[in-house]
């Protein structure tokens, strides 16, 4: 405990007696910091909506109606395109499977598109159908394949809309990709730059350290007040981004109006959680720095 408190005092008074380089190392951690608690609270929302919009990918069974076909589908064949959906959903592919009526499906393109019903004399022309909802949005392909082939009696055609589906699945797949990216490109530039700044500080005091080595001072001891120092920088540096962000979300997100506020399951990380992330990252990263800078002036 005696020895902690020892290495602790040298680290504070390392602080104020190199106040330049301590800022400069705080700043540096709070640039670093507020740019990725932005780049998470960015990301992660975009993540969130691109999972929404992949959750409407819905895969349509139509079955043959009196009206379209010479041979309307039959109970029979409804319960039989049931029980090959039911065996795809053991597989693990479908989340929820939905029967549509014709008559229902008639009352909602009525509230929707009512236009296209007009002229048909209140004759229905939609067909029975089972609305798919996949466990995930990749998956609609591989459950179209399985309920068209082969083909089942009654069922007049397998629709998800190809082309837009495979148009959402890559955007959501860009975003997800564009988001590690730049929180890894984030990362190291963060270490790059706080192991520069911590270096500076440690380079006006090699003399220091020369001199503790030559008498016989362990490399852990050396070590110890300028990881503290780090410690207490970053911790420093990354509490005030966290304080900025804080105020940035309060006064930013009402300018922003609804933009953000599409449905009730887009939506970013919790702020507790990006902030501690932010802390945490601070501090492993002021840590990092502040080890790989000091391993060069312990050879001596």
């Amino acid at each position: 405990m005696s020895r902690f408190r020892l290495l602790f005092s040298e680290a504070l008074h390392s602080i104020r007696s190199n106040l330049s380089t301590t800022v400069a190392a705080i700043m540096t951690v709070f640039i670093g910091m507020f740019l990725l608690g932005v780049c998470i609270a960015l990301g992660s929302w975009m993540v969130s909506w691109s999972n929404h919009v992949k959750k409407e990918i819905v895969v349509h069974v139509y079955f043959c109606a009196s009206e379209t076909c010479p041979k309307p589908a039959t109970q029979q064949d409804m319960g039989a395109t049931l029980d090959r959906i039911n065996q795809i959903k053991l597989q693990g592919l479908v989340k929820n499977a939905v029967f549509v009526s014709k008559e229902d499906a008639y009352k909602k393109m009525l509230k929707t598109n009512s236009d296209l019903l007009k002229g048909l004399s209140g004759i229905n022309p939609l067909p029975d159908a089972y609305d798919i909802t996949p466990t995930r949005g990749e998956d609609a392909t591989k459950i179209a394949n399985l309920l068209s082939k082969p083909q089942l009696n009654g069922v007049q055609k397998v629709e998800y809309n190809a082309p837009v589906t495979k148009r959402i699945l890559r955007v959501a797949k860009v975003i997800e990709f564009s988001f590690l990216l730049m929180v890894l490109i984030l990362l190291v530039a963060s270490t790059a730059l706080i192991a520069n700044t911590i270096r500076l500080s440690i380079f006006s005091r090699r003399r220091e350290i020369e001199v503790m080595k030559l008498v016989g001072a362990t490399n852990w001891f050396v070590r110890g007040p300028f990881l503290i120092e780090g410690l207490i920088c970053s911790f420093g540096g990354a509490l005030l981004a966290v304080i900025l962000l804080s105020i940035a979300k309060v006064v930013a997100m009402p300018a922003f109006g609804s933009s953000f506020r599409t449905t009730s399951d887009v939506h970013a990380w919790p702020f507790a959680m990006t902030s501690f992330l932010m802390l945490l990252t601070g501090i492993v990263l002021g840590a990092l720095g502040t080890g790989i800078t000091l391993r060069r002036f312990l050879q001596v």
